[in-house]
């Protein structure tokens, strides 16, 4: 069942590459969606896919990158938002 999700990620997650190693994972499990940095140092992620590909990316949300420090992981199911294409998986901001 396709689902989309936000994913709040705490710790040491800004300035690791958090952003582009996340954007790597959801392409590799063809999840839709994107990442963003926050401005309290969080990044921030909205992920629509199957719920098994949303597994594996929370799974690695808890690791993250080889330098990030995760101390935290958030995850809330969001409503769909129909019509939503298909647009791949992008960075912002």
């Amino acid at each position: 069942m396709i689902k989309t999700i936000q994913i709040i990620v705490s710790g040491r997650v800004q300035g690791v590459c958090f952003r582009a190693n996340t954007q790597k994972i959801a392409l590799i499990h063809q999840i839709d969606g994107w990442v963003k940095n926050c401005p309290d140092g969080r990044v921030e992620i909205r992920a629509r896919a199957d719920s098994q590909q949303l597994d594996q990316l929370i799974a690695w949300c808890h690791k993250g990158p080889l330098f990030a420090k995760v101390d935290s992981v958030t995850v809330s199911d969001m409503p769909i938002e129909s019509p939503e294409p298909a647009v791949g998986f992008i960075i912002t901001q």
